[in-house]
């Protein structure tokens, strides 16, 4: 029996798997790295929490941290600066 693979290898171009990421893809990433940054310190709180019960000072940063990460997001979302297409 023969395997058939579900795309041809000429359709599978390597270099675009092994590229570098463009200046367009940087800066969007550059862009988001507020938000990124909030949302890996609302993480770092919720693991805090998991394994113990919360208390007053804790549901108190956890509160922060949501702050936080909506503050970045509507930032990001009012930001009037033009996106490059990415990825397309």
């Amino acid at each position: 029996m023969k395997i058939l693979p579900l795309h041809s290898l000429s359709d599978i171009d390597v270099t675009e798997q092994d590229r570098e990421p463009t200046d367009a893809e940087l800066d969007a990433i550059d862009a988001e790295m507020p938000l990124i940054t909030a949302e890996v310190e609302e993480l770092d709180v919720r693991i805090s929490l998991m394994d113990r019960p919360v208390t007053e000072l804790d549901a108190r940063r956890l509160r922060r941290a949501r702050r936080k990460v909506l503050a970045a997001r509507r930032e990001l979302t009012n930001q009037a600066r033009p996106v490059a297409e990415v990825g397309a």
